[in-house]
Parts: C-alpha cells; structure tokens; sequence
C-alpha cells in the first residue's frame, strides 16, 4: 500500500504514510564540497658566499666561519655549511644539534667526513658545484677559498664575493683579484686590514682585532662586540640580491688569527 492510499485513514494511517515516504523516497542529496585546495610550499633557496683570501694567514678563515655563523643565525634550520681543509684530527668543538644534523644529511657529498662544530657544519674541501647544489635548499653555504687556483671555479658558484687581505697586502693587489674575480662570478666585497687614510673610493670599515671574537668564529660560533657588529653589516651585504650591491664596496681589517 502507497503512502497516498494511507491518506485520510486517521492519526496512524498517517503516521505509517509520512514513515514510507522517508524510507521510500531518497533524501536530498547533500551539495559537494568544493576541491580541497592544494598548497604548494616554496622552498627558499639559501646564500652561497665564497671568501677568498689574497694570500695565505690574512685571516680568510675567521671570517668566513663567522659569516657562516651570523647566516646560520638568520637560516631558519639553524645551522649553516662552510668548507674546510681538513676537519679530521685535533680537537673540533662540540656542534649544537641543527649543525649535526646538517652534517648527517650532507656525509653523502662529503663521504662521511663533514663534523658539526658549533653552529657550522665543516665539509672537507670538495665540488664547489656539487656542494652548493646539496645545500641549495638545505642551508647557507660559505666556500673557504685556501686555494687560489679555486677562486674563480667558487666565485662562479656563489651569490657573493668576500676578497679577504691581511695587514701588508698592497690594495691595488686586492683591486686587481677583485676585478679578475668579477669577470667571473659577482664583483667582491673588499676586506683588508691596511689602516691608512686613503679611502681610494672605497667607504672604510674596519673589523676589530679581536681574539676573543676570532676564536669563537672558529669554534663555529658567531662573535660578540664590535667585531659582531662588523660582521653582522658584512652578511647584509652578501644577503642583498645582486642587483643591490652596487653601493660603495667595504675595507675590512681582519684579526691576526691564522687560517
């Protein structure tokens, strides 16, 4: 019997009709959500710095690891890359945890022998090219430059150019490397410890010597003082893009710490 032949049988005939009438007729069907939006995330690509020094113990490595340690700062990962001669041997002191785990996930390019050591992880000299595409994505690289034979080969690689010179290095040398770097890679930003009064249309900024400060850069760690501050105005200039680093260039004076 139909819902319609109940009608007009009384309260339950009723009753019993708008029953079959929920169970018989199919429930409005409920609209469709729209597609869930799919969200991409953007990975940033991080800075690949290379600093070369004009000639060996002018302090090139202090300052590179103390970039390292200022970007490792500023990277949300924690931690950054930074080549090295050699890491093996001696003592090599404790790395915080982000910079371990960068060096787990990149003993592949360094075949097991990158070490964390403060906020840096060291990777023996290596592929410049190699290195920088594994740590693209991965965290700030800093290419320490011992040789200078690899300095064009890193300068093409990096986003930004440190020329590191020691006290007694002439600054028309400095301006010569500089310019052959530039015919490479991006044109260098100029430190060197020569304190004179020629400013040789350069704007003068000097690094402090500062032991302390040196010892901490090469533990991995970032320095503190006016030596800090130095070095914090040096990684604003690697971090700019390209197109706004045409602003005077910087002399630094580096510390006496060897490489």
């Amino acid at each position: 019997m139909s819902a319609r032949q109940l009608e007009g049988r009384g309260p339950l005939a009723a009753a019993l009709g708008a029953a079959v009438d929920w169970l018989v007729e199919p429930a409005a069907a409920a609209p469709e959500a729209p597609p869930a939006e799919v969200v991409i995330e953007q990975l940033d690509e991080r800075p690949v710095v290379a600093v070369v020094g004009v000639r060996p113990r002018c302090g090139a490595t202090v300052v590179a690891r103390a970039l390292a340690a200022e970007l490792a700062t500023r990277d949300p990962g924690g931690a950054a890359a930074v080549t090295a001669p050699h890491t093996g041997g001696g003592s090599v002191p404790l790395g915080l945890p982000a910079a371990a785990r960068l060096a787990r996930t990149l003993a592949p390019v360094s075949g097991g022998t990158s070490r964390a050591c403060g906020r840096l992880c060291l990777v023996p000299a290596a592929d410049a090219v190699r290195l920088a595409d594994a740590t693209r994505y991965l965290a700030p690289l800093v290419l320490d430059v011992s040789d200078p034979q690899e300095a064009p080969a890193a300068a093409a690689v990096a986003g930004a150019v440190v020329l590191v010179g020691g006290r007694g290095v002439e600054p028309a040398l400095a301006e010569l490397v500089a310019e052959s770097l530039a015919r490479v890679g991006p044109e260098p930003v100029i430190a060197w410890s020569r304190d004179s009064g020629e400013q040789r249309a350069r704007q003068a900024v000097h690094l402090p010597d500062a032991r302390m400060g040196a010892r901490l850069a090469l533990a991995g760690r970032e320095p503190r003082g006016d030596l800090g501050r130095a070095i914090q105005r040096l990684t604003d200039l690697c971090a700019k893009p390209l197109g706004e680093r045409s602003a005077p260039q910087a002399s630094w004076k580096t510390t006496d710490a060897a490489r």
